[in-house]
């Protein structure tokens, strides 16, 4: 044993000298080894050995010192600026995350409790610690006041958008999605078909009712003969609205729904009305993010949601840096789930 290695506590933490001494290789080598550095020549035996002492010793490079040596401490700053982590916010969370621990990425999460100015204290905060870049995430898509010291390093709006500002953000696509969903049931056969929408003033609300209007116009149908009723979003919401539909006259052949809850309400003011799904009418919700539209009997056809690819992306754009972040808005397609509650209509199975 050396001097060197006599001296050194038995508990210190292990050196990147520790693992060039065991391995035969200089401190150099083993920096390039596990930085995986191109254009240097090192053979696979050299590069085994370099392993070989790393998992021997417990060697664990020293961020906080690469940091410094580099520039950047390998830190995104996760802001969810809400009132609370919901499931929407957990799914975004989640596949950032996961994209940063494939970079070697740690990844810091606050919540600003919906407040700007929490927001703006807690993104210093993150910059005083170094963060590299800071994905913005909203629940319910919408517009934000983006602090200004998030423009000191990259930074991705997830879910929400800053109004007349160049700012990245990554929003889900709610026209395709809503078109799609109205596609989907004009495929079917349907041509009468309502739709209970959100909230009418949200941003996501306008969105899929503008691709539900699309889909019927290249149907050739014209979209002022459909009913459009407004809710907000709860299963309540849903089963007022499909009574009063139902109240109405002529009952459609195809429901769309705002979201998964709305549908839920839907079938039950239905079921409560004798209307069997799919049979005679079919139902289309919107999110599939609650294990719900899945559990429901009949199961609920749904678009989802593509939070956790939203959340994945805005962490591999970051960590790659210059031009992979993308300027403006970056749309996500939503896709089209089916499932037991949409079928053709009575008659176009009668005809079939």
């Amino acid at each position: 044993m050396s001097t060197d290695e006599r001296h050194r506590p038995a508990a210190s933490r292990p050196r990147r000298v520790d693992v060039a001494r065991l391995a035969g290789v200089s401190p150099a080598t083993v920096s390039f080894v596990l930085n995986q550095t191109t254009g240097q020549t090192i053979s696979d035996e050299t590069r085994q050995r370099v392993l070989q002492a790393v998992a021997e010793l417990g060697y664990r490079p020293n961020r906080a010192a690469q940091g410094l040596r580099q520039g950047r401490s390998a830190t995104i700053g996760f802001v969810n600026h809400d009132a609370d982590f919901g499931v929407f916010a957990a799914a975004s969370i989640k596949g950032a995350h996961e994209a940063c621990m494939r970079q070697g990425n740690l990844l810091l999460l606050v919540n600003t409790g919906g407040s700007n100015r929490q927001a703006a204290q807690l993104i210093v905060d993150l910059l005083d610690r170094q963060t590299d870049a800071l994905i913005f995430a909203a629940v319910g898509t919408r517009s934000v006041v983006l602090p200004d010291a998030a423009r000191r390093v990259p930074t991705i709006l997830l879910n929400c958008f800053a109004p007349h500002d160049p700012a990245p953000a990554i929003l889900p696509d709610e026209v395709r999605g809503g078109r799609e969903a109205a596609q989907a049931l004009l495929d079917l056969g349907h041509r009468d078909i309502a739709y209970l929408t959100g909230s009418a003033s949200l941003w996501a609300t306008k969105a899929r009712l503008r691709g539900f209007r699309e889909a019927l116009r290249g149907a050739g149908l014209d979209p002022r003969e459909h009913a459009v009723l407004s809710g907000n979003y709860h299963a309540d919401s849903g089963y007022e609205l499909v009574r009063k539909l139902l109240r109405r006259g002529p009952r459609p052949t195809a429901i769309m729904c705002g979201n998964d809850r709305m549908a839920v309400g839907a079938l039950l003011g239905l079921l409560e009305a004798g209307i069997r799904v799919p049979e005679d009418v079919s139902v289309m919700g919107y999110d599939d993010q609650f294990q719900l539209a899945a559990e429901i009997r009949p199961a609920l056809s749904t678009v989802r949601l593509p939070y956790d690819v939203m959340g994945r992306l805005a962490a591999e754009q970051l960590a790659a840096g210059g031009s992979a972040v993308h300027t403006g808005r970056t749309l996500v397609h939503c896709p089209l789930v089916m499932r037991d509650s949409t079928a053709a209509p009575a008659g176009a199975r009668t005809r079939a």
